[in-house]
């Protein structure tokens, strides 16, 4: 008898760095899910997506990543109140021919998050947000969620955030959770971290980098060396994926 394959995988562009199809292929595979399979789908541009989904009618679901998390937003037929609010999404539900953005991005943000820093933060931590894409407009929520102050950072100055150069001591010794919402560091090209005064961190420091391969990067070296405590990104992947996979099941 034929079993109808659910399928599922995750767009973006590269897509080596992706830790969710081997994710996804354990889940499958430990919890008997033999109907179901993952897969990746690199796509040079978001103007592909309709083709992908009439090449592949049963997907029921997918996963956004770098750079489309913003850009696939015209594509969608509508958008949880949580993904419209952040202006980033990275699920999509596929029912009945419609796209339906989520974004659950947020709930592994700060369920790990919470988990990292202390419990209770005897004092209101200010956050260092390095990025203004699509990640970081889900880190941004959570942190008003948190009621957490938070300063942005970008490569170029504007009304809502400093750049680089403008990141002096004094900057980073009063804001003392950093958090990297860039690629910066991400395989293959593991050499390169965001342009920060590192020996200015310190033990009472929090780094948190959304990267999650390698499992250590550059960023995230620095700040150990200087005695601050470090965090990456596979908590909130983990974390993010298995609420995929309750939104794509709801």
């Amino acid at each position: 008898m034929f079993t109808k394959i659910r399928l599922f995988g995750i767009i973006g562009y590269p897509l080596s760095h992706s830790f969710s199809p081997g994710f996804f292929a354990k889940k499958f595979s430990k919890e008997g899910l033999d109907n179901c399979r993952y897969d990746a789908f690199p796509l040079p541009s978001i103007d592909l997506l309709p083709q992908l989904l009439t090449n592949n009618p049963n997907l029921e679901g997918l996963n956004v990543t770098i750079p489309y998390k913003s850009a696939v937003i015209p594509y969608l037929d509508s958008m949880s109140d949580e993904a419209q609010a952040i202006g980033a999404v990275n699920v999509l539900k596929i029912k009945d021919g419609k796209l339906i953005g989520h974004n659950s991005d947020v709930f592994g943000f700060e369920h790990s998050l919470r988990n990292f820093l202390p419990d209770p933060v005897q004092e209101k931590l200010h956050a260092l947000v390095l990025g203004t894409g699509g990640a970081s407009k889900a880190v941004q929520f959570v942190l008003r969620k948190m009621d957490l102050p938070f300063l942005l950072v970008s490569r170029n100055f504007s009304a809502e955030s400093i750049d680089y150069e403008s990141v002096t001591e004094e900057v980073m010794q009063s804001h003392q959770l950093v958090i990297n919402t860039t690629p910066l560091g991400m395989s293959p090209i593991v050499d390169t971290c965001p342009l920060l005064p590192y020996q200015q961190l310190t033990p009472s420091h929090h780094l948190y980098d959304l990267v999650y391969n390698p499992e250590k990067t550059k960023f995230l070296a620095l700040g150990e060396s200087n005695g601050s405590k470090i965090l990456n990104g596979l908590p909130m992947l983990y974390l993010q994926a298995e609420k995929a996979w309750e939104i794509w099941n709801a």
